[in-house]
């Protein structure tokens, strides 16, 4: 499959530097870009129905975290920010059940798109996972599901709504809480997020939308999904350095297998 079958080139011309440069200025200044309607409708048809067809061999998870996703911290209280639990639930499949011929491939190993992605998001270079499972993960969010408040590890996010869910499912985010480069964790804003005394910015997203967000110092969420269509999701996900695996702990944890 060729890229302009993929993506809406007319609307989104990402070869173009005008283009880089437009979208590069709006992430930098928001944390977060939403290019709408970036594939065309046959490729987005043909995602969801791999979608369907690879569900039954999704691995589901359902855990408790707290927002920095790190174990907890005995000198702090349980009902500290630090300590406190919240929970995420959802199934995923892996790069390596992703079909050879998957419009999702054609994005992901596109020379083009991932130039586009450097450029936008500041970084010299772009290189999939050296791990078999970690580059393309298409995640499932059934009724009830939900991807609770966190913080992100990785500087950036790469997502495509594949497919919206009937209600809920709301991306939902507050930029800049906390500086991780200073060590500086926040925690009486977390609080206050946690506690609903905080509002939190709702994020336009429609099905065939490709997001870049900056979620290492932006708390978000994705609210529990209502009804019977299944919300699905995939994450394109490089490095800025080659060869660097997902590590063994997290692979177990998200994929359920190391390989």
């Amino acid at each position: 499959m060729q890229l302009d079958q993929v993506i809406n080139i007319t609307a989104h011309p990402i070869h173009h530097k005008h283009y880089e440069q437009s979208c590069k200025l709006q992430l930098d200044k928001k944390g977060v870009l939403v290019l709408k309607d970036f594939l065309t409708l046959s490729a987005r048809s043909a995602m969801v129905e791999e979608g369907i067809n690879k569900q039954s061999e999704a691995f589901y998870t359902s855990s408790g975290h707290n927002v920095y996703l790190t174990q907890k911290d005995p000198s702090f209280t349980d009902d500290h920010p630090r300590n406190r639990w919240v929970q995420s639930s959802k199934g995923c499949i892996t790069d390596d059940q992703v079909a050879t011929d998957s419009p999702l491939r054609t994005l992901y190993d596109s020379r083009t798109l991932r130039s586009f992605l450097a450029f936008v998001m500041g970084e010299e270079k772009l290189y999939p996972y050296a791990d078999t499972l970690s580059s393309i993960n298409l995640h499932y969010a059934s009724h009830g599901q939900e991807l609770g408040w966190h913080f992100d590890n990785s500087s950036f996010a790469i997502t495509l709504l594949i497919q919206s869910p009937t209600a809920g499912g709301q991306f939902e985010y507050v930029t800049n809480l906390r500086d991780s480069n200073q060590e500086d964790m926040n925690y009486e804003g977390v609080e206050q997020v946690l506690n609903g005394q905080m509002q939190a910015s709702k994020l336009s997203m429609s099905a065939g939308d490709l997001v870049l967000f900056r979620g290492r110092d932006s708390l978000h969420r994705v609210t529990p999904t209502q009804g019977d269509t299944t919300r699905m999701l995939a994450v394109l996900a490089y490095n800025a350095e080659a060869d660097i695996a997902l590590s063994e702990s997290a692979r177990m944890t998200f994929f359920g297998r190391l390989e």
